[in-house]
């Protein structure tokens, strides 16, 4: 076994679900699958004889359920944890919980059913799992560099425009991509905006039917109403749009309205919703009447978009390598000489608020 490779505990009651999903993990370069376990009891014994990189954990399971051992783990020997979750019903908020409590990533766990599907969560699984290895809890530095699943752009949602010229509107709009930390992250900076903020879409890579768990808990929480995204939308000041999961998400004009548009399509950077496509439209509708914020995430969706948001007149901004629990995409951004302005999280909003009005 190679010593670069991420190594990966596996926990689940479901022998058919771990045998798949070890499958998967194995089938990719830079995974391993270092054990597996049927429950929390067996996973700490695991433990004690070879600490993983990486554990997976299912959220119901028998003996003790996955969020207790979840706290037990990250009060006692904090590491990096994927929680695969069928996220239904009762099982988002659970899964919300998971987050809370120390949880990496939370993704869909795969309904294998068709042929596509598996591949789909395969490439969703092996990165959540690479992006937790890279958070700052990681117990050490594996690099990302090796890349074997097909990684399309925005060409294959929005056609690339030259045409950068856009008519100043009073309207302005901000588009917010972020991946791992950024549930995290988006709270922090949505409880920092006023009632007469702009109007906000954002992109989180989460699985489909927890973003509108996501959405409602912010909308209790912060000044401006927060909602889960849907076709058709207004992006309107003093709210704030999440993309929903498995659809990307694209700013659109009309006249002087601007609204969203909510659809399918091919993964972009092996996302969807992508932050470059959500960027890229940014770009394209709405030009120097935009602001662009990219922050905490492995891989580099978002960074091509902001720089593309830049050359159109928009203001740029990138979370900073101190307050990002990845710097993976802010950094690619920064590369690409995308960014305006590199700022910690906390003056996010301060400085949006102090660059629009």
């Amino acid at each position: 076994m190679s010593e670069s490779k991420i190594r990966v505990l596996i926990v689940d009651d479901s022998a058919v679900v771990r045998q798949n999903l070890t499958e998967i993990i194995n089938s990719d370069p830079m995974l391993e699958v270092m054990g597996t376990a049927s429950d929390p009891f067996v996973a700490a014994k695991k433990i004690k004889h070879e600490v993983p990189d990486v554990i997976t954990l299912d959220i119901e399971m028998p003996r003790m359920d996955g969020l207790t051992f979840l706290k037990k783990i990250m009060s006692q020997y904090p590491m990096p944890v994927v929680v695969i979750s069928s996220l239904t019903g009762k099982g988002t908020e659970t899964g919300f919980k998971a987050l809370e409590f120390g949880a990496v990533e939370i993704i869909t766990k795969p309904f294998l059913s068709t042929k596509d599907f598996i591949q789909e969560s395969r490439i969703r699984i092996c990165e959540a799992v690479k992006g937790a290895a890279h958070a700052k809890l990681k117990r050490k530095v594996v690099s990302n560099s090796i890349k074997v699943e097909p990684k399309y752009s925005a060409d294959v949602i929005i056609p690339p425009t030259r045409n950068k010229s856009m008519i100043k509107t009073t309207e302005i709009v901000v588009s917010v991509g972020a991946s791992t930390g950024g549930t995290e992250a988006i709270t922090t900076f949505l409880k920092g905006m006023p009632l007469d903020s702009p109007g906000i879409v954002i992109v989180q890579h989460m699985p489909e039917q927890f973003t509108k768990s996501f959405a409602n808990r912010l909308n209790e929480i912060c000044q401006v109403s927060v909602k889960e995204a849907e076709n058709g939308d207004t992006i309107i000041r003093g709210r704030a749009l999440i993309a929903p999961g498995n659809f990307h998400t694209m700013v659109k004009r009309s006249g002087a309205r601007y609204y969203v548009e909510v659809k399918s399509g091919p993964f972009v950077n092996r996302h969807r919703p992508s932050v470059d496509v959500l960027f890229r439209s940014t770009a394209k509708y709405a030009g120097a009447n935009a602001v662009g914020i990219i922050m905490t995430g492995m891989g580099d969706d978002g960074a091509k978009g902001l720089l593309e948001m830049k050359q159109a007149g928009a203001k740029t901004i990138a979370q900073d390598q101190e307050t990002s629990i990845v710097f993976g995409m802010p950094r690619e951004a920064i590369k690409l000489g995308a960014a305006d302005k590199v700022l910690p999280l906390e003056k996010i909003s301060t400085y949006l608020q102090e660059t629009v009005h």
